[in-house]
């Protein structure tokens, strides 16, 4: 994530997840761009969030999305822009990537930028593109298969 505020600009890694939340009472106004196409030209919502196919499948579960599979920019995305949260809801990132968050209203309605648990705060605009310059390595405990996992068996994270 690459959040700019109007004195600084900061990059920050997620793993999980990169959000946008109002700092105030007022919900945040957000210009949503993918792969530089404007999606959607003004967002009111309290946040929108992010996640990384690590923490997508995690969220998708929690929201009960059934076919997270669509990917943003493609056929069918204007018959789902009347409603706002279902346009992105659950959708992967194109292939590039590539998502612009310009805030609308920075100075009347603030919003913070959070990559994982790193938090910026009053930013004007916020970029969110894949880096494939690292890598993680995640270990699950080998005894329970992936099913188990997902119908509430136990899961274990090293």
């Amino acid at each position: 994530m690459r959040a700019q505020s109007a004195t600084a600009s900061k990059r920050r890694s997620a793993f999980n997840e990169v959000s946008l939340l109002r700092e105030t009472r007022q919900a945040a106004k957000l210009r949503v761009v993918v792969d530089g196409k404007v999606r959607l030209g003004e967002l009111s919502c309290d946040g929108i969030l992010v996640s990384t196919p690590a923490g997508s499948t995690a969220y998708n579960l929690s929201a009960h999305w059934s076919n997270p599979a669509h990917r943003l920019g493609t056929p069918g995305d204007d018959a789902a822009k009347s409603v706002p949260a279902q346009a992105l809801a659950g959708r992967p990132a194109p292939a590039s990537g590539q998502i612009r968050f310009d805030i609308l209203e920075p100075d009347k309605r603030p919003v913070s930028a959070t990559a994982d648990n790193l938090e910026v705060r009053d930013v004007t605009s916020v970029d969110v593109a894949e880096d494939r310059s690292r890598e993680m390595t995640m270990l699950f405990d080998a005894g329970h298969s992936l099913d188990e996992r997902r119908s509430g068996g136990t899961v274990s994270l090293y």
